[in-house]
């Protein structure tokens, strides 16, 4: 049972079944010193890691989980399958799990979460989406991160449900918005030759500079992939990591010095 989740946090409102959890933290609700005050998750940033350790550990009994799994993240494509005591730090960028009270968790500052769930209440994922991993720059077999997990979820469905055609339920969490997200003509080039309509998702600001709307590529992505349930961040004002400096961290706002937040997703009992 949750029941002491920060009021700050995020639960998504999605028609997942019953036994399906998850949860979007903010900088509420930690012991973390500015900068990165206070609900930092990250090990990597320079916190210290006292703090960190308090944090997860307040984070793994807020949501009832029996352990919280925290990977290290590298911006590409390879999704990890967690099994009860997975250890931390392995580095994948995506995680699934059929296990009940196993934490999946990725960990973003400007990224995009993305959480999946199975219509059937019966498997559970978390990815990290920057444009990168959405792109699937550099990654073997063109693949994006997207596709990776959704491909691990329904070849999970196939082997253990005889069922590879798996409905699948998508909540986006916060991220660097429209308004705030400029990239080069490269990124726009990179979205265009693999989606011709990921055209729309760019407006022009200056020579070969554009805004990006990353959850509409995010859309575009989900719905190549037969994903038409999707909820959460709509690349409205209130959804943007740079633009809410009391709620989110963000790497670009912050000049690379800042904390982690964490979009979780997990199994009840």
């Amino acid at each position: 049972m949750v029941s002491t989740l920060h009021p700050d946090w995020l639960v998504p409102d999605w028609p997942v079944p019953a036994g399906v959890k998850a949860v979007f933290t903010t900088r509420a609700g930690g012991v973390s010193a500015m900068p990165f005050g206070t609900m930092n998750l990250g090990m990597h940033v320079g916190d210290l890691p006292g703090a960190v350790a308090a944090n997860r550990q307040s984070l793994q009994l807020a949501t009832g989980a029996a352990q919280a799994v925290f990977l290290n993240q590298v911006h590409g494509t390879r999704v990890q399958f967690l099994e009860p005591a997975a250890p931390d730090g392995q580095t994948a960028d995506a995680c699934v799990t059929m296990h009940r009270k196993l934490l999946c968790s990725v960990m973003v500052a400007d990224c995009l979460p993305v959480l999946l769930a199975s219509a059937d209440g019966r498997m559970v994922a978390a990815a990290h989406a920057g444009w990168r991993g959405l792109a699937g720059v550099g990654q073997d077999g063109n693949q994006d991160v997207v596709e990776s997990v959704v491909g691990t979820l329904g070849s999970l469905a196939q082997h253990r449900q005889s069922d590879p055609a798996v409905k699948l339920i998508a909540w986006l969490g916060p991220c660097i918005g429209p308004a705030a997200f400029e990239v080069g003509l490269e990124v726009k080039a990179t979205f265009e030759a693999w989606q011709p309509e990921a055209a729309r998702c760019f407006t022009p600001v200056g020579l070969d500079k554009y805004l990006a709307d990353l959850p509409a590529l995010a859309r575009l992505r989900l719905q190549a992939l037969g994903i038409t349930q999707v909820y959460g961040n709509d690349g409205t004002a209130s959804w943007c990591t740079v633009g809410n400096p009391s709620r989110f961290f963000s790497h670009r706002r912050d000049a690379g010095t800042t904390g982690r937040m964490a979009a979780c997703i997990w199994l009840d009992s």
